[in-house]
């Protein structure tokens, strides 16, 4: 007899979970079990790997340690914001105009997917056209229009700039001095996403295992297996996607990203007032280098985010890191109770670009998007289901480029890192 759907996922204490579509417990992973390809994690980019694989006729098998979108997959801001972590005017100064070019041509393709696959698939996930930045100082408004310059040169020109009066058709704060909108970003139901994406793995013949970790990966042999307490998985291909939740599966990956936890909130449904403070339904982000974000959600909510703790641990208090950029945003709101309140844990690189690349011929791994993950893991899974087909020039296009270990290592990436951020922090602060 088959599980019975389960509206929520006990034990993750988000908005997310809470109004999550109805899906089916998966079963634990027990005894032996042969696959063209085993990925693991069903997050993001391993549901992204797994879909494109399956649609390409591949035996696909997906292990899973909780559920799917456990992590921060299924936790974010539902923000689809467009391109890395890192400008492309930055990826030219750093790796040269071929390698920004490069990425440049791929950048828009992450949301394109998403798009592409809620259409074929029907995935109900509140899918929402349209994004801003926004400036809080005039330094931080020249930013934002040299950003706007920098993707038209790279083919992207429908981004508008706004100044402070035209801001106000889509955000009612008196916070922005300006912003840019651009019509591709958007936002959505990334748990739900996700449960659908899944859906339609398993409608393909996909097998995916739940609340199964992975303890030891063997990489070694023409077949490489991933072993668990109660089972394994002998494949052709092995793809690692575990990001920040690996844990010490396969160390010599995990010791060089570094997991980082942002802050969530929602309120109550706040009838008109939801529309009021965000007429045109967009979603939002600030400049600051530590950043704020927000948006509303299809039951009339403010879903607002920001804050960060290096090293990945949860705040004592999510509320005393979100309420007070809330305030400032919108001091409506100064007091509302929050329904939910919680943190999801990213991974960072040193380079905050994605690292992508190939343990051996047989063995290829994703991780690191360092707080830009929604559209990029998309497009990272296209490009590791192209890289086992075969077709590895756009794969390498992200394995090629160059990654470093944090300084200090595991004991000082964290401290050395909230040192910057300080410094950062401030710079925000004084206009700088």
């Amino acid at each position: 007899m088959a599980p019975a759907p389960a509206r929520a996922y006990a034990g993750m204490p988000t908005w997310y979970a809470a109004s999550a579509a109805p899906a089916p417990a998966r079963p634990v992973l027990e005894g032996a079990h042969k696959a063209s390809v085993c990925v693991v994690g069903a997050g993001f980019t391993g549901m992204s790997v797994a879909l494109e694989l399956a649609g390409k006729g591949y035996d696909v098998v997906v292990v899973e340690g909780e559920r799917v979108g456990w992590g921060a997959s299924g936790r974010n801001g539902g923000q689809l914001i467009n391109g890395y972590s890192r400008g492309l005017d930055v990826l030219e100064a750093r790796h040269g105009p071929q390698v920004a070019r490069d990425l440049g041509k791929v950048a828009l393709e992450g949301a394109a997917i998403i798009r592409e696959r809620v259409a074929r698939h029907g995935i109900a996930c509140d899918l929402v056209d349209g994004g801003l930045g926004v400036a809080l100082t005039a330094r931080q408004m020249r930013g934002l229009e040299h950003e706007a310059s920098v993707w038209a040169d790279h083919g992207h020109g429908a981004i508008t700039v706004l100044d402070r009066a035209g801001l106000r058709d889509h955000v009612r704060s008196d916070r922005y001095v300006g912003g840019i909108l651009d019509p591709l970003r958007g936002h959505f139901h990334p748990l739900n996403f996700l449960l659908g994406e899944a859906a339609a793995f398993e409608a393909m013949g996909g097998r995916l295992f739940e609340h199964s970790p992975v303890e030891r990966i063997d990489e070694s042999s023409d077949h490489p297996r991933v072993v668990t307490a109660r089972g394994e998985v002998s494949a052709d291909f092995l793809v690692i996607c575990g990001n920040a939740y690996l844990g010490d599966a396969l160390p010599r990956l995990s010791s060089r990203i570094m997991p980082v936890s942002s802050q969530i909130v929602t309120t109550p449904p706040l009838g008109d007032l939801a529309e009021k403070l965000l007429p045109s339904n967009v979603c939002v982000e600030d400049a600051n280098y530590i950043l704020d974000y927000f948006r509303r959600t299809a039951d009339g909510r403010l879903l607002y985010g920001g804050g960060i703790v290096y090293g990945g641990q949860d705040p004592v208090s999510v509320d005393a890191k979100i309420r007070p950029g809330l305030r400032k945003t919108f001091p409506e709101l100064a007091d509302v109770p929050f329904d939910f309140a919680w943190s999801g844990t990213f991974a960072m690189t040193l380079s905050r670009m994605p690292e992508v690349g190939r343990l051996n011929p047989r063995v290829f791994f994703s991780h690191g998007d360092s707080g830009h993950g929604v559209t990029t893991t998309q497009l990272l899974g296209r490009l590791l289901a192209e890289a086992v087909a075969g077709q590895h020039e756009r794969f390498d296009v992200f394995a090629r480029l160059p990654h470093l270990p944090f300084p200090g290592g595991q004991a000082l990436r964290a401290p050395l890192s909230t040192l910057g951020s300080l410094w950062y922090t401030l710079r925000d602060r004084l206009g700088i």
